[in-house]
């Protein structure tokens, strides 16, 4: 991981920011703060600072609406997809795929390899996208750099965009509702989301980087800011990434080094733990991660329908925070992608500590 160091202070207006964050390729993630984005550009400069972590970097829009103030970000998550999308469009600066890497990733296959088409027959796709991922596969194998994670986020985007509601903790067709998302071909959507991340790349004058890892193993220095957006432990039902989103992980690294769960009607990832998905181990998780972070500006966000309550997180922060301010920010979460799909209206905070 490239270390933080200090650089000028952003010259980017945060409203030039705003606009280029919002450009950002959009992958249905849960908890994503794309919605979020201008309330978090107004908090980020109050707080000023020129380098910046954001250890939970997940749809990757808040790590690049840092870069984007310009800030010299370093990006980390503790899954593969993320820190790929991040690798993308965050410590990336100029590389970008020619019409002609695309044609030839969307071309005929490079090598005979079928470990999708096999290991999915029948489960998400039909049977020529799952041919198509595995052929995309055998090119994108050949790329290194920045290419290569620009191509695989591509492929990510593109199969999350196929997956009705973007989740794949289902098999069958109860959630198509015939958009054009649904209709298109992963082929067909690879083409549109390639050329959405080659549209995102930029150089911020500051060499930004990512990095694969749990939020309590990185070794960032001291940065300014630290965003921190941890899975919210819910009161009910469960915060499990890998269950959700277990196919984009396995498609990220082509399933090498992958624990597929065969007797799962989904195929899914065994379940990696952490300690903010349980009510039992979330309060220590937190205070571990605000100590580790003790000299830096930290900005958390949490929803007020998980656990701990406001209250807590804010007494847990002031262990290590001479000053800890709470905002809250009126959010919408949305279950589904169709008109009818469930919304629940809840309170997103922002806990600042200083």
């Amino acid at each position: 991981m490239t270390p933080l160091t200090k650089v000028e202070q952003p010259t980017l207006a945060a409203g030039d920011a705003i606009a280029r964050t919002m450009q950002f390729p959009r992958i249905r993630y849960m908890g994503s703060k794309y919605k979020l984005v201008p309330q978090l550009a107004a908090v980020f400069g109050e707080i000023g600072g020129t380098t910046a972590i954001d250890p939970f970097s997940g749809s990757g829009v808040v790590s690049y609406l840092m870069k984007s103030l310009g800030y010299n970000t370093v990006a980390s998550d503790f899954l593969s997809f993320p820190t790929v999308i991040a690798s993308a469009t965050v410590a990336n600066r100029r590389s970008r795929l020619t019409p002609a890497d695309i044609e030839r990733i969307c071309g005929p296959a490079a090598d005979d390899r079928d470990f999708i088409a096999s290991t999915f027959d029948g489960l998400y796709f039909e049977r020529s996208d799952h041919e198509f991922l595995d052929s995309a596969w055998s090119h994108i194998d050949t790329m290194s750099g920045f290419k290569r994670n620009i191509a695989l986020s591509a492929l990510v985007l593109a199969a999350a965009k196929k997956q009705p509601r973007g989740v794949f903790t289902f098999t069958d067709g109860r959630y198509n509702d015939g958009r054009r998302d649904l209709r298109l071909t992963l082929r067909e959507h690879f083409v549109e989301t390639a050329a959405a991340y080659n549209a995102v790349v930029f150089d911020n004058g500051t060499v930004c980087s990512t990095i694969r890892s749990d939020v309590h193993e990185l070794e960032p220095g001291i940065p300014d800011l630290v965003y921190l957006d941890p899975p919210y432990t819910p009161a009910r039902d469960d915060n499990c990434y890998i269950k959700r989103y277990h196919f984009l992980e396995g498609l990220s690294v082509y399933w090498n080094g992958a624990e597929i769960m065969q007797e799962t009607k989904t195929k899914k990832l065994a379940k990696r733990f952490t300690p903010f998905s349980y009510k039992r181990t979330v309060n220590d998780a937190l205070s571990r991660m605000f100590e580790d972070f003790q000299h830096s500006t930290i900005v958390l966000s949490y929803s007020s329908n998980a656990v701990p309550d406001a209250d807590t997180i804010a007494g847990l922060m002031s262990e290590v925070k001479s000053n800890v301010e709470v905002r809250e920010v009126p959010h919408r979460y949305h279950f589904g992608t169709h008109k009818k799909a469930k919304r629940r209206e809840t309170t997103e905070y922002f806990f600042i500590g200083s």
